[in-house]
C-alpha cells in the first residue's frame, strides 16, 4: 500500500510540473476535473492516459493498487483527483446499490437493503478536497456552506453536511440514484415489489386515469414505482411534473412526450402555483410532496377536475393519509383540519403504501386503499383492496369498487370500468383477503356485491372533531 500511495503522489506532482511548464490555464485543468468528476468519459480518458504514459517511464506497471479499484491508473486517478474510495460504488458489482456514505473517515455501501463498512477509508483532507471538487459542479455553492447537494451526469444525488451540522470530523457525504434500469410492472414484479398477478390491474388502472398516491418511509420504492406508473401513461397527453429535485429522468422515460419538468418547493412552488392552476396540462405529478403547498396545488388542480394526478407522500400509516395531508395543508393555509380532510379525500382515488421487509431483504406494496368521500355525510373512507402478509409472503385481495371509482373509470376510458371489475373479481376470488370482522376470507361468490355496491365490512376511518379553524 505504501508504495501505492508513493506512486500517486508521484503522478501528481509530476501532473502539476507538467501543466506549470505547458503554462498550462490552472482554470482549464479544473474544467476538466470537474468534467471528470461528472462523468465525461473524454475527460476520465484525458487523466487516465496520462497516468498509464507517466507509470510506464516510471516502469511501476506491477506496483500492488487496493482491490476496490479496476486498475493501477483507475486508483492514481481516484485517488488524487477522482472519488477515492467512493468509486468503487460506480462499479458493475455495485449497479443494484442505489446508496453510499461517507460519515467521517468510514465508507459504506448499501447491500441488500443494509449498510455495509467498506475496507476503504477517507481521511479529513481528502474528504476536503472531495467536496471542494464536487463543488465545482455548482459554481453558486459556496465552500463556506454547511449544506450542500449536487448532481452528476448519470442523476446520482450528492448530499454533503459538514461544519457545525455534524460533530467534529463527523462530516458526511451521501450518494443516492435511483437503481431500476428497467421501469416496468414486471420489473417491479421479477424484484418481488408488487404481485405479478396484479400487473393488468395496475395497467387498467393507468388507461382509466385515477388520482393516486405512492406512500412509505425513505427507500420504500415510492419514487420508483410513480416513475414505472407513469412510463404507461398516455404519450399524447400534456403533463407538468413538479419536483424538488431532478431525480425522474420524464424525458428519457418517455421521449417525445409534451412533459414539462419544473424544480421548486417552498416559496419558489407558492409562487408558480397560480400559473400550474391556470395551465392546461392534462394531468400533475408531485414528484415528492413535502409541504402544504405541494399538497394544496394539487388538492386545487384535483378541483379543477384534473385527473391522472400521481404524488408521493412519506407516511407511515396510509389510512391516516387525508388527515396527514390535512394538517400539512392547515398548517401552511389555514382552515379546519376536517373540511381540508374531506377535500382531500375527495381528490385522490387510491392509494398505494410501500415498505421494506423486516429483514430490509426486499421492498413490497404493503397495500392499496381505495379513498372514498360520502358527499352527503361527509365520511372519509380508507379501505384496503389489497394487502401484503409478511408472515406468508403472499398479497390478498378483496373486490372493493366504489360507484364513485366506475364512473371515473367509465369517463377515462370506455371498457376500462368492466375490465378492472372483472380483475378484482378475479383477483378477491384467487387470492382473497381474510375478513376481520366475519371470520374466514373475502372472495366468496356470496362476500362479492353487485356492481355498484361496496363491501358491507368495509370500515370508515375512525372519526375526528375538528379543531379550532386557524388563520
Amino acid at each position: 500500500m505504501e508504495a501505492f500511495k508513493a506512486l500517486c503522489s508521484r503522478v501528481a506532482k509530476d501532473f502539476m510540473t507538467e501543466w506549470n511548464e505547458e503554462r498550462t490555464d490552472y482554470k482549464n485543468i479544473l474544467e476538466v476535473q470537474k468534467r471528470a468528476i461528472i462523468g465525461y468519459r473524454k475527460e476520465v480518458a484525458y487523466f487516465k492516459e496520462k497516468i498509464r504514459r507517466l507509470v510506464q517511464r516510471y516502469g511501476a506497471e506491477g506496483t500492488f493498487y487496493p482491490t476496490w479499484y479496476t486498475s493501477l491508473e483507475d486508483g492514481i486517478y481516484h485517488e488524487n483527483w477522482g472519488l477515492a474510495g467512493a468509486a468503487e460504488w460506480f462499479t458493475a458489482p455495485y449497479a443494484d446499490s442505489s446508496s453510499a456514505k461517507i460519515i467521517g473517515d468510514r465508507i459504506y455501501f448499501l447491500e441488500q437493503g443494509r449498510m455495509r463498512l467498506m475496507p476503504q477509508t477517507m481521511d479529513s483532507s481528502r474528504r476536503e478536497q472531495l467536496v471542494r471538487a464536487f463543488l465545482l459542479l455548482s459554481p453558486g455553492e459556496r465552500m463556506d456552506k454547511e449544506f450542500h447537494e449536487l448532481y452528476l451526469l448519470d442523476g446520482t444525488r450528492i448530499t454533503v453536511f459538514r461544519g457545525d451540522m455534524v460533530k467534529g470530523e463527523q462530516d458526511v457525504i451521501i450518494f443516492r440514484r435511483y437503481t431500476v434500469p428497467n421501469y416496468t410492472f414486471e420489473e417491479q414484479a421479477d424484484r418481488g415489489t408488487i404481485p405479478r398477478e396484479a400487473i393488468p390491474l395496475f395497467q387498467t388502472m393507468v388507461e382509466a386515469g385515477f388520482n393516486v398516491v405512492f406512500t412509505g418511509p425513505v427507500r420504500s420504492a415510492k419514487t420508483t414505482f410513480l416513475s414505472t406508473w407513469q412510463r404507461y401513461e398516455d404519450p399524447c397527453l400534456e403533463g407538468v411534473m413538479v419536483e424538488t429535485d431532478p431525480e425522474i429522468p420524464l424525458h428519457k422515460l418517455m421521449p417525445g412526450a409534451p412533459l414539462v419538468q419544473i424544480l421548486a418547493d417552498g416559496e419558489r412552488l407558492d409562487g408558480i402555483s397560480k400559473n400550474l392552476l391556470r395551465s392546461d396540462a392534462d394531468y400533475l405529478i408531485l414528484a415528492e410532496a413535502r409541504d402544504g403547498i405541494a399538497l394544496e396545488t394539487g388538492i386545487r388542480m384535483a378541483g379543477k377536475g384534473t385527473r391522472r394526478m400521481k404524488m408521493t407522500f412519506h407516511l407511515r400509516d396510509p389510512q391516516e393519509f387525508p388527515y396527514d395531508a390535512a394538517w400539512e395543508i392547515v398548517k401552511t393555509r389555514g382552515g379546519t383540519l376536517g373540511e381540508t380532510a374531506r377535500k382531500v379525500a375527495g381528490s385522490f382515488d387510491y392509494i398505494f403504501h410501500f415498505a421494506q421487509r423486516p429483514d430490509l431483504q426486499q421492498k413490497k406494496l404493503r397495500g392499496i386503499y381505495q379513498v372514498s368521500l360520502r358527499r352527503e355525510s361527509g365520511e372519509i373512507r380508507v379501505d384496503p383492496l389489497c394487502l401484503y402478509d409478511f408472515a406468508e409472503d403472499r398479497w390478498r385481495f378483496r373486490y372493493l369498487f366504489d360507484p364513485e371509482k366506475q364512473a371515473i373509470a367509465r369517463e377515462g376510458a370506455p371498457g376500462s370500468e368492466r375490465k378492472m371489475e372483472e380483475l378484482l373479481r378475479a383477483l378477491a376470488r384467487q387470492f382473497p383477503m381474510k375478513d376481520p370482522e366475519k371470520g374466514g376470507t373475502y372472495g366468496r361468490t356470496e362476500d362479492l356485491p353487485g356492481s355498484g355496491s361496496l363491501v358491507s365490512a368495509a370500515v370508515p376511518l375512525r372519526s375526528r372533531a375538528d379543531p379550532l379553524r386557524t388563520s
